[in-house]
């Protein structure tokens, strides 16, 4: 192998290895992560489940919101163990571009429900009968 030949190649080999050897500081999917998230996805899951079925609280809305208090809870779960989203992945854009999408989400859905809430309320007929008798 000439010397030319073999710079090349070594030149070659440094930086294919330093390549591999780039640590983006991010999370490290293994094994015991995915069994830890499922684990918890199983009992955040479990738990709603009995409180229906088993009918533990009295109240149908009490139970509701401790139902999104644990889905809530769950999709945090499955960004860390699943997603691998945290502060650290790519410099913290993924986190921040998601922190802003669901911002957005929160805006658009409550905006949402206020508009319908106000349309319905003033929209609607109102229950005077002497109002509704003089309606076309």
């Amino acid at each position: 192998m000439s010397n030319e030949h073999a710079a090349s190649h070594d030149h070659h080999d440094e930086h294919h290895g330093d390549h591999h050897h780039d640590d983006d500081g991010g999370y490290h999917a293994t094994v015991e992560g995915y069994l830890v998230g499922f684990l918890l996805s199983v009992v955040l899951t479990a738990i709603p489940f009995w409180l229906v079925m088993g009918k533990v609280m009295s109240s149908p809305k009490v139970t509701a919101f401790v139902i999104l208090g644990f889905a809530a809870v769950q999709m945090v779960v499955h960004m860390i163990y699943f997603l691998h989203l945290n502060a650290k992945v790519e410099g913290g854009w993924s986190l921040l571009a998601l922190t802003f999408t669901a911002a957005l989400v929160i805006i658009m859905l409550a905006g949402s429900i206020w508009v319908m809430y106000h349309l319905n309320t003033n929209m609607m007929p109102t229950a005077d009968p002497q109002l509704m008798r003089n309606m076309p």
